[in-house]
């Protein structure tokens, strides 16, 4: 591939706090097969050697620029890159994950397929469960090209289209002004869909070439607090806004409403002190029992949560547990 005759990518990292991993990722970055690259870290106020390491890469690769600011969080870092970048096209790697060496390639030849009709391309992840280094591929290694709202109702089912901010390469005018929702967790399910509704067409490679490492610290496996009620809030968000544009696919934000609510459970089960937001999260799954059951496209997994947890909560949590070990090895 001509660098001269290719546009330049911006790659934007977050950087918080990840000595033990930033130099698998920055390594994974300055290895890609598309050289014409503008490398945006963004060290959001670490406290640890991160900042540090990004210095040194910097001196190493002139195609890298770090910025050293106060902390304001995952979003608010995205945000800031998002604001000083140069390049025609934008993806985002969080800075304890690693990407294949053909991670940006892949996604621009996607959209180059499509004469670049397409906007917007996306990849799957690999899970990298970090505890047993397990690698779990979560595409099904077809390409296709799909309309926006066919993306939004797959991600609403989790059908290989993910809610997450990185694994996309987009062009920079679909990211507005503060596209991710500051000082929130699980900002993703708050944004992704906006980029899905400006889409008419999305290229698709269902391919694993994101490494999404999973570890025991992480927002998504930690335990609980309240503030992971924000899950509920940003998932009722898109909700909303996907239904004003698009009111066929009510079944379908839904089925997704619910999902976070068994999500948000999963995490109280390792708590003692959530009894009052168990019972909420409970009467919401109970009172769209009925809607939820008769859709047809809902994951079997769903709908056997529904009857674990008719069993009552004590059985529900030993099932939800007990699976949760098992994934993990």
């Amino acid at each position: 591939m001509a660098v001269a005759s290719t546009p330049l990518i911006t790659v934007i990292v977050p950087i918080y706090n990840v000595e033990n991993y930033l130099k698998k990722c920055l390594n994974s970055i300055i290895n890609q097969q598309y050289k014409k690259l503008e490398i945006l870290l963004i060290d959001d106020g670490s406290t640890d050697l991160s900042g540090k390491i990004a210095d040194e890469y910097a001196v190493k690769d002139n195609r890298i620029k770090v910025v050293h600011k106060e902390n304001g969080g995952l979003s608010d870092a995205r945000n800031y890159g998002l604001k000083i970048m140069t390049g025609e096209y934008v993806t985002f790697i969080d800075s304890d994950d690693y990407v294949t060496e053909d991670y940006i390639s892949y996604m621009y030849g996607l959209l180059e397929k499509t004469n670049f009709k397409a906007s917007l391309a996306l990849c799957s992840l690999i899970n990298v469960y970090s505890s047993t280094d397990r690698l779990q591929d979560n595409g099904n290694q077809t390409e296709v090209v799909l309309s926006g709202k066919k993306c939004i109702e797959m991600m609403c089912y989790h059908d290989l289209v993910d809610t997450c901010a990185y694994a996309k390469l987009g062009k920079r005018e679909l990211y507005t002004n503060d596209f991710f929702p500051k000082g929130k967790l699980f900002e993703d399910i708050g944004s992704t869909y906006k980029l899905f509704l400006q889409c008419d067409k999305v290229a698709c490679g269902f391919k694993g070439k994101y490494y999404y490492v999973i570890r025991p610290n992480s927002i998504v496996t930690s335990g609980f607090s309240s503030k992971k009620l924000e899950l509920l809030a940003m998932t009722d968000q898109m909700a909303q806004a996907v239904v004003t544009t698009y009111p066929d696919l009510q079944k379908a934000v839904l089925r997704r409403q619910v999902y976070a609510r068994f999500s948000t459970l999963n995490q109280t089960l390792h708590s003692e002190n959530a009894r009052q937001d168990q019972q909420m999260l409970i009467n919401y799954i109970r009172k769209n029992k009925k809607a939820f059951l008769q859709d047809s496209k809902a994951p079997r997994r769903d709908k056997l949560a529904y009857r674990l947890l008719q069993l009552g909560l004590p059985f529900y949590r030993f099932a939800w547990l007990t699976y949760e070990k098992r994934k993990g090895e």
